[in-house]
């Protein structure tokens, strides 16, 4: 079965897979880990991949042994999530670090705010880090590597 590659073509996450084929994510990782699943399982996944269950058992078996190859387009889109991903991590830490240290600045001398400083400093680098995940202004990405390195090279890739 080739449940992770129909997955990922169209870019659904396991918890997505599992919520709209009612299948729990454990029996989606079994089955994309190589087990065999059974009727019920294929009947939800024929219907959520709209598949016949007959196409879907006569998709090749993936050799464990080989890795599953992916595009260069499918590298980079997942390569672009986990940026994003990196990125809401990065938020998330920001917003309750810099909570701790107003509450800690309101506790201890509430007549001079001085975690505004740290809040600007980091405040920057996250403004930093959200242009390049979502590549508003992306100054150091894929296309100035290319370049790079074809300069390097001293030649066209």
């Amino acid at each position: 079965m080739i449940i992770r590659k129909l997955r990922l073509q169209r870019g659904w996450s396991q918890e997505q897979l599992s919520e709209m084929s009612g299948l729990s994510v454990r029996t989606i990782q079994r089955i994309e880990r190589g087990d065999k699943p059974g009727l019920e399982s294929l009947k939800s996944l024929a219907a959520v991949f709209e598949l016949q269950v007959s196409d879907l058992q006569k998709l090749p078996e993936p050799d464990m042994t080989q890795d599953i190859k992916i595009t260069e387009e499918e590298t980079r889109i997942l390569n672009q999530v986990r940026e994003i991903k990196g990125f809401y991590s990065h938020l998330i830490t920001y917003a309750s670090v810099i909570t701790g240290l107003f509450i800690l600045n309101y506790m201890t001398s509430p007549e001079y705010i001085w975690a505004w400083w740290p809040a600007l400093g980091w405040g920057i680098g996250i403004a930093s880090h959200g242009l390049s995940a979502f590549e508003v202004f992306n100054f150091f990405g894929p296309e100035w590597e290319k370049k790079q390195v074809e300069k390097r090279l001293g030649r066209k890739l």
